[in-house]
């Protein structure tokens, strides 16, 4: 033992191989996902090329310290280097027996493909001739020793890989060969030239000759590749910590190119796109593994054809299997293995939990159970909230995706095609006639409600996760694209441009709301049908979960979608949705263009019989369950239009001269009306309103009521910030619900509460309390004012706050636990000491994030609404937030 090793005080490198390693797959976090598994197969007695892994911690002293190493970690890699040569018989740098190495990222997570990877390390001029002789195979050491040009320039020196592709190209086509594996050892070794000329050229630099400084540069590399852009794109969509680091795992190559006995290749235990119990995969004669990864050559199938490996190496084929499947009853997971054959000898390179479609989840999850490999509870654990909503919406085929047009946020998911088209009125026009359409718009606003109501996407230029098109287009269950910043819309021309193409009104275009992607064309997708292994999945996570799921639904057709996913009942109806409606709006407009209480009472009674119908339909759809309905709330100039041609044509139709209109246009406008005149203080302004609405929603209940219909009406008054507020809304409510029940001779248990949406709600939450019987938070308008952003322009900045770590997610589409977070537990637990009775529930779209239903659950909230095709990811992420 040397001095330095005697005193020092961390361990950066771990070895791996025979007979015993020194990690195992519970050491994660310090070895990364590959070299503890890779270490715990070694232990297992799998066949495992033996190397070791550098540690994540050696990763993090490296990022911290501008690239610098811990002190003694090369003295430590130079003992592990010794023990590999020891193991192996062969020696590093050797130019009779070199040995060479793989260097290979591993993080705790699996992030395939993300960051570097440096095969054939270890060779120069020398050593390719030893490798040659030992071998007595030139043409395989020199097909190495090109690879590894190719792959160190690329990876360590920054020399683009497609100088490299191009030199390669022009060499088959010199000796008019197809395929790099056609070229014999003398033109490989005039590519190891050609290669060599190349990186002088592009790097100013020789290729480096010493194996010992190709060793650190790989190394190097490979940290320096967890910063990368792919990378931390990665990481940001799965929400993986930046200060996580990688290891670094340097292994003994073994060769899958040495010849036709020898191959390389990837399987699963299962198969990861259906969850079917069949061994799967592909594999390559002759090659190594990023040949598979490339594209270079097609892959052939392990079995079921004359050319599988199941023909072609029946011994070493059951072998594979038999790892395979003792790997995964060790893991008691899906494994995706790769594996290398060389010589005849079958070695497993590495294993990890495969990654699998939402599908694929679900049934491998209820499988296992019955198999008797995992319990209930880990079934339930092992299936992401966001696969179970990969399920219920349509997705692009992943081998028929071409590269996208643009892309921008992915605000409801699901993929569909369809005609571009930019007004409200087309859209209707060209659906009415059969056409798919994509609605494509700057931004949405609740006017173009029937537009969105008959498009098959949503696609706008600007607005957030939280805008009004993310927001109405997940209530409905369609595929949105939202703050896709490229966009350059022209309604006039009819037109947008993105990327410096142009698409007319008509051209059919792609949406996939579940990536952000927009393709150019109609690309193929794929449905899911929902089986009885995902009702048995699901019956499994509504045994454990405490936390209720309603759904947020505003018409009858909403209300059936949302039962249909399993909701308990309705946790949003927002009126004024209803108001849009073809048949009502003039008459909503009568109303707020009203210059007495006499003539808005008057259009007020031709649309009580409308908004009654509608809450019929709704209270029917929930038999036997709550429905929470939100009394008018925007501010009433979103529904009078703007454009000069609409205000003329809306004069004409009800009967006023346009000055008047436009005047009226006019006094309705607010410098910021989302804290403006909306909400309660429109109730408390012109109470007619509220009152036909309550009439409306107690008159629908006890006409349902006659139909045997099991009713619960929860009246809910918006945007209160004061308790006096509150109280005057709530007499008016119980005046007029009270009233109708008298004329009718009925009974109906409603009750009254209110939205907590304003920061000063939450903070008096123990005086508003004492006049309601429940709180239901509005997360979106909560955030909006405890940060002071405004949701619908927010997009253009949060995403760097988020990039820039200002913020770790957006907070529209995660609760903010530090700020809005400690309002809502603030507000629950400050109520509930005034009423210990009171229900409480969240209303906002955070009631459909997983992260989100995790902090609900723990703050105490009875229930969350979400609208209805999050309904199922709603209920489990409740389920695995209480295991």
């Amino acid at each position: 033992m040397t001095a330095a090793r005697a005193v020092r005080s961390k361990k950066y490198v771990y070895h791996f191989g025979a007979p015993r390693a020194e990690g195992a797959a519970a050491m994660k976090e310090l070895l990364g996902g590959k070299g503890a598994n890779v270490a715990e197969m070694a232990n297992l007695g799998i066949p495992v090329p033996p190397g070791f892994t550098i540690t994540t911690e050696a990763c993090t002293h490296f990022m911290g310290h501008a690239g610098g190493y811990p002190e003694g970690l090369h003295d430590e890699v130079a003992e592990h280097l010794h023990l590999l040569e020891k193991e192996t018989g062969k020696q590093f740098g050797s130019t009779d027996n070199p040995l060479l190495v793989s260097v290979r990222s591993g993080a705790r997570a699996s992030m395939p493909g993300m960051m570097d990877t440096v095969l054939n390390l270890g060779l120069n001029d020398e050593t390719v001739q030893g490798l040659y002789a030992r071998t007595g195979n030139p043409r395989f050491a020199f097909d190495s020793y090109r690879r590894f040009i190719q792959m160190y320039a690329d990876v360590v020196m920054g020399v683009p890989s497609q100088l490299f592709e191009h030199a390669l190209a022009n060499k088959r086509a010199e000796l008019g060969v197809a395929a790099d594996n056609q070229l014999d050892a003398g033109a490989l070794a005039e590519v190891v030239d050609a290669f060599r000329t190349i990186v002088r050229d592009a790097s100013g630099t020789e290729f480096p000759h010493d194996p010992d400084a190709q060793l650190w540069g790989a190394v190097a590399a490979v940290f320096r590749s967890w910063n990368s852009p792919r990378a931390v794109s990665y990481r940001a969509m799965y929400r993986y910590p930046d200060h996580w680091g990688t290891a670094v795992n340097v292994q003994a190559m073994v060769f899958g190119n040495m010849g036709d006995d020898c191959a390389t290749g990837v399987a699963f235990t299962r198969d990861p796109s259906t969850g079917e119990r069949r061994f799967f995969g592909e594999y390559m004669v002759n090659a190594q593994g990023e040949d598979v990864v490339a594209g270079i050559r097609t892959p052939l199938p392990v079995d079921g054809s004359p050319e599988s490996l199941e023909a072609r190496m029946p011994a070493i084929y059951r072998d594979l299997v038999g790892l395979a499947g003792k790997l995964e009853h060790h893991f008691t997971d899906v494994q995706d293995v790769e594996f290398t054959i060389e010589s005849g000898r079958l070695w497993m390179l590495q294993t990890r939990n495969a990654k699998r479609t939402g599908r694929a989840a679900v049934r491998i999850a209820v499988d296992m159970v019955e198999e008797g490999l995992i319990d209930v509870r880990t079934a339930m654990k092992r299936v992401a909230p966001e696969q179970i909503d990969q399920l219920l919406h349509p997705t692009i085929d992943p081998e028929r995706a071409p590269e996208p047009i643009a892309k921008g946020l992915p605000a409801s998911p699901g993929a569909a095609s369809g005609r571009v088209v930019f007004a409200v009125e087309r859209a209707v026009e060209m659906a009415k006639a059969g056409e798919q359409v994509v609605l494509v718009r700057n931004e949405t606003s609740p006017e173009d409600i029937d537009g969105m109501k008959v498009a098959r996407a949503i696609l706008t230029a600007t607005g957030g996760m939280s805008s009004h098109a993310a927001l109405v287009a997940r209530g409905m269950g369609k595929c949105c694209v939202v703050g896709c910043t490229g966009l350059q819309v022209d309604y006039e021309a009819r037109e947008f441009k993105v990327n410096g193409r142009a698409f007319r009104e008509g051209d059919e275009i792609t949406v996939e709301g579940s990536t952000g992607n927009v393709y150019a064309g109609r690309i193929p997708t794929m449905r899911v049908e929902l089986d009885r292994t995902f009702d048995r999945f699901m019956e499994w996570v509504d045994s454990v979960r405490r936390l209720g799921v309603r759904a947020n639904a505003d018409t009858p057709e909403d209300a059936v979608t949302a039962r249909r996913f399993g909701a308990e009942g309705i946790g949003l109806c927002r009126t004024e949705h209803m108001f849009f409606r073809e048949d009502r709006i003039d008459w909503v407009r009568r109303m707020i263009l009203a210059g007495t209480r006499e003539e808005r009472v008057a259009a007020l009674e031709k649309i009580l019989p409308m908004q009654r119908d509608d809450f019929v339909g709704v209270f029917k759809a929930m038999d036997g369950y709550p429905v929470t309905i939100r009394l008018l709330d925007p501010p009433l100039h979103e529904f009078i239009p703007t454009q000069p041609d609409e205000v003329e044509a809306l004069a004409r139709r009800i009967g006023v001269d346009v000055e008047t209109l436009e005047a009226k246009v006019r006094a309705l406008h607010e410098f910021n009306p989302m804290l403006g005149h909306r909400g309660c203080r429109l109730g408390i302004t012109f109470p007619e309103v509220y009152e036909m609405q309550v009439r409306a929603i107690v008159e629908a209940a006890c006409a349902v009521q006659k139909d045997g219909v099991d009713v619960e009406p929860e009246i809910m008054i918006p945007l209160v910030g004061l308790k006096a507020e509150l109280a005057r809304m709530r007499e008016l409510v119980v005046k007029e619900a009270d009233r109708v029940l008298a004329a009718k001779r009925a009974k109906i248990d409603y009750t009254v509460g209110t939205m907590i949406e304003v920061p000063r709600a939450a903070l008096t939450a123990s005086e508003i309390a004492q006049v309601a019987d429940f709180f239901s938070f509005g997360t979106n308008d909560l955030t909006q004012m405890t940060f002071g952003f405004s949701r619908d322009d927010a997009a253009k900045f949060l995403v760097h706050y988020v990039e820039e770590g200002i913020l770790p997610r957006d907070p529209f589409e995660t609760i903010d636990v530090d700020g809005v977070g400690r309002l809502v537990r603030l507000a629950t637990d400050e109520g509930r000491r005034a009423k210990p009775e009171l229900k409480v529930g969240v209303c906002g779209e955070h009631g459909g994030d997983p992260a989100s239903v995790r902090f609900m659950h723990e703050a105490g909230l009875d229930y969350v609404s979400c609208s209805p095709y999050r309904v199922p990811v709603a209920r489990l992420a409740a389920a695995q937030a209480a295991l």
